[in-house]
């Protein structure tokens, strides 16, 4: 479905910020991409949404291919029209427009006919968002927003959605909630791209991850096995055999290992 190949960003014409990345979504899939602040995660799907241009980025190399068909200079609208939804870092709602103001908004793209529908599966999905329908949406709270946010980029009706730190300012609890409902999307049939710090959440529903470092992807492989391995385990999860807990700050603070570096 996506495939992102050999892929360079540049902002500013100065600041190198994704050297050489490339990662596949195939299709039916949820593929999650780990890294932490600065590690170009949100660079990589701003170059997929043809947003680049408005943060002064552009792509000198590599391509961007969506169903085979190559997106890597194409308009946001462009890229809405042929499937892709994406919900933003920090939720970015509406704030004085009520719940179904902001789903409407999120429709544009589709015809009047398919309208309800759309409403339908997102209140389906978000049964609190049905009961507030018409309440003002800065009122909501943060784990209300964000399910609002992922329906209204839902009611595009999506074949691949693309998830920046869903989770992010979210308690545990409605973090396993988010993490549930990606992946009742993904069974519904939407592939997702989920960009995360919060490993153990997108490496559980993930079939596939990779880790991006200062622009590059230095691991890749099956959800399953990055989750069990021991370096994601330190420098993701806070966590090692030999010492036990440590604070995430502390974990950070270690030179990468020679052979994620290569």
């Amino acid at each position: 479905m996506l495939s992102v190949n050999n892929l360079e960003v540049v902002y500013d014409d100065v600041v190198l910020v994704l050297r050489g990345v490339s990662l596949d979504v195939p299709h039916g899939t949820v593929v999650a991409l780990l890294g932490a602040n600065g590690a170009g995660k949100t660079t990589l799907l701003r170059a997929v949404t043809g947003l680049l241009v408005a943060h002064r980025g552009k792509i000198t190399k590599g391509s961007v291919r969506l169903d085979g068909t190559d997106i890597t200079r194409a308009d946001p609208a462009q890229v809405v029209r042929g499937g892709v939804g994406q919900v933003m870092e920090g939720r970015r709602v509406f704030a004085e427009m009520t719940v179904e103001e902001n789903l409407r908004t999120g429709a544009h793209t589709r015809r009047r006919a398919e309208y309800r529908e759309s409403v339908d599966r997102v209140f389906d999905l978000f049964p609190v968002l049905a009961e507030r329908r018409r309440a003002t949406a800065g009122y909501l709270s943060g784990g209300e927003q964000q399910m609002l946010a992922i329906g209204r980029a839902l009611m595009a009706r999506p074949r691949l959605l693309l998830l920046d730190e869903p989770s992010l300012g979210l308690a545990p609890r409605l973090v396993e909630q988010v993490g549930e409902i990606i992946a009742q999307i993904n069974g519904q049939g939407t592939s997702v791209l989920l960009v995360e710090q919060n490993a153990v959440m997108a490496l559980s529903i993930a079939s596939r991850g990779y880790v991006l470092e200062v622009g590059k992807v230095v691991r890749d492989g099956p959800a399953g096995e990055l989750l069990a391995d021991e370096d994601i385990r330190e420098f993701y999860l806070g966590s090692t055999d030999d010492t036990g807990r440590r604070s995430l700050a502390e974990v950070k603070s270690y030179r990468r290992k020679k052979r994620w570096s290569a």
